[in-house]
């Protein structure tokens, strides 16, 4: 059986930072801890110029949180802990002086479109559908909303939240913005990264980092607000409602 994992590798300037837990990517709360301590690692590097995220497989970039933990929440202290974890990578991804350049190689969910929205510069395959599911399931986006409004616009947020079920297409995702371009295949998507880290990093470190906080203005009270917001999704979770639909993707 694959195991899952969190590791950063470091060349020439450059941090790749993968996350990987089969079979869809979705991360438990021990993930998203290590995923936000690499990430504060990357950006405390001197020698790091540019960060990549990426997650391993194929098809699913990101399914979001994880259902089978997200079951087994019992308190709203456990619920507010389990979103946290979303709530403090975005935070790292935001905080991080050095761009992130994320790679969305496959279909993405939930926290998943939170991630990619927090990435600075984004770029996808034709496979890279995103969904919010989050509504269906008695919950709602609220820790991701902030990333995601930011990137799409409040209007594209809001249709994706009412429309739990339905993925929209890369090419949808590209015009309101979350992907700067659609590749045919992942090696061509890994191609034009690579292409684009290569540029970055003939560029001015510390014009860099001061173009990145002009780009994150108005963002610094996100530190309490995705708390906040965390703390909502914790104690809906606990509802029968959200229950009973979780038991619905119990696996074993």
């Amino acid at each position: 059986m694959e195991k899952s994992f969190v590791k950063q590798v470091v060349f020439e300037g450059v941090s790749t930072i993968t996350f990987y837990n089969p079979p869809h990517n979705a991360l438990p709360s021990h993930l998203l801890k290590k995923l936000e301590e690499e990430i504060v690692i990357a950006g405390n590097n001197d020698a790091v110029q540019v960060v990549i995220l990426e997650s391993g497989g194929d098809r699913t970039f990101c399914a979001g949180a994880s259902f089978n933990e997200l079951i087994n929440i019992e308190t709203e202290a456990e619920g507010l802990l389990f979103f946290s974890g979303f709530a403090k990578v975005i935070n790292a991804m935001r905080n991080c002086p050095k761009f992130i350049v994320c790679p969305v190689q496959g279909k993405t969910v939930g926290g998943g479109v939170g991630i990619a929205s927090a990435a600075d510069y984004c770029l996808a395959t034709q496979f890279a559908s995103i969904k919010l599911s989050e509504l269906s399931i008695g919950i709602g986006p609220f820790v991701i909303e902030p990333a995601v409004s930011r990137k799409i616009g409040g209007t594209a947020m809001a249709e994706m939240t009412i429309n739990a079920e339905q993925f929209y297409d890369p090419q949808w995702a590209k015009q309101k913005g979350l992907y700067a371009d659609v590749f045919e295949s992942k090696a061509t998507l890994h191609e034009a990264v690579n292409n684009l880290v290569k540029k970055l990093k003939t560029y001015h470190p510390e014009a860099m980092q001061a173009m990145k906080s002009v780009m994150w203005k108005d963002t610094a009270h996100w530190d309490d607000l995705l708390i906040e917001r965390a703390k909502i999704s914790g104690r809906l979770v606990l509802s029968p409602f959200t229950k009973r639909v979780l038991q619905k993707y119990k696996t074993t």
